[in-house]
């Protein structure tokens, strides 16, 4: 049986993920990689270089802590740099290095172009609150506060466990559950009585492996099946598909 929200019955949270769930900003994030990740193979290769892929960012990058998304790309690559700092320049050659000159890029765009958010997003948060369920925002990225509070929906979640939070708390990100986990955790629901909503292939192995109750995959750019067979239960394009009237 499913509810007017498109969810089980039995269902008391839901999980967002923010970047491509919640806002436009996934494929922000994707321009501020390419262009980082360019540049340092351009200059460790020279013009005859390998440049980074949509592939790529959906298999390596997208959904995880920025640290573990340089590490996974450049581990495809073959490339081993030092980890460095979280203080290291964003010229430097580390992994830390190369997370931040991301983050410097990602942060110059959003402030040029703004953060848009996903209407029908918004509208099924409004629908699944009025409902009485419990709402989390469970994102990577250290940026989340600054961009709900952009977009005026700081209000429209009752946690938040970002990438500041999983530092300070030293949870794995995604595609591990922990970040999940925790979401559910101060929310006071049982993981199975909770209902995961991500874009990111990484995040749908984080709600298969975290046995939470119903995994929404949110398909922007054309990847159904492989959400599916990631670990979705059901995949839309946007949340208005699932029902709900705030």
């Amino acid at each position: 049986m499913t509810t007017q929200l498109g969810l089980p019955e039995g269902i008391q949270a839901c999980l967002f993920d923010l970047d491509g769930v919640v806002t436009r900003t996934a494929v922000v994030h994707a321009a501020a990689w390419k262009a980082t990740f360019d540049a340092f193979l351009r200059e460790r290769d020279g013009e005859d270089f390998r440049p980074f892929t949509d592939s790529d960012y959906d298999q390596y990058v997208d959904g995880r802590p920025r640290a573990d998304g340089v590490r996974s790309f450049l581990a495809s690559r073959g490339i081993e740099l030092p980890e460095g700092t979280s203080d290291d320049p964003p010229d430097t050659r580390s992994v830390n290095g190369i997370g931040n000159r991301k983050n410097e890029l990602l942060l110059e765009k959003i402030r040029t172009d703004g953060v848009e958010p996903y209407e029908g997003t918004l509208r099924y948060i409004d629908a699944v609150r009025a409902a009485g369920l419990a709402t989390a925002i469970v994102s990577s990225s250290a940026n989340t506060r600054d961009v709900l509070h952009s977009i005026d929906a700081e209000r429209l979640f009752d946690v938040r466990v970002d990438g500041v939070v999983a530092r300070e708390r030293k949870l794995p990100g995604k595609p591990h559950p922990d970040t999940f986990l925790a979401a559910a955790r101060d929310l006071g629901v049982d993981p199975s009585h909770a209902a995961v909503f991500e874009d990111a292939l990484a995040g749908m192995d984080a709600g298969r492996s975290g046995h939470f109750g119903f995994v929404v995959g949110v398909d922007r750019v054309g990847q159904t099946d492989a959400l599916y067979a990631h670990g979705a239960d059901r995949v839309v394009e946007d949340l208005a598909e699932l029902g709900g009237r705030a």
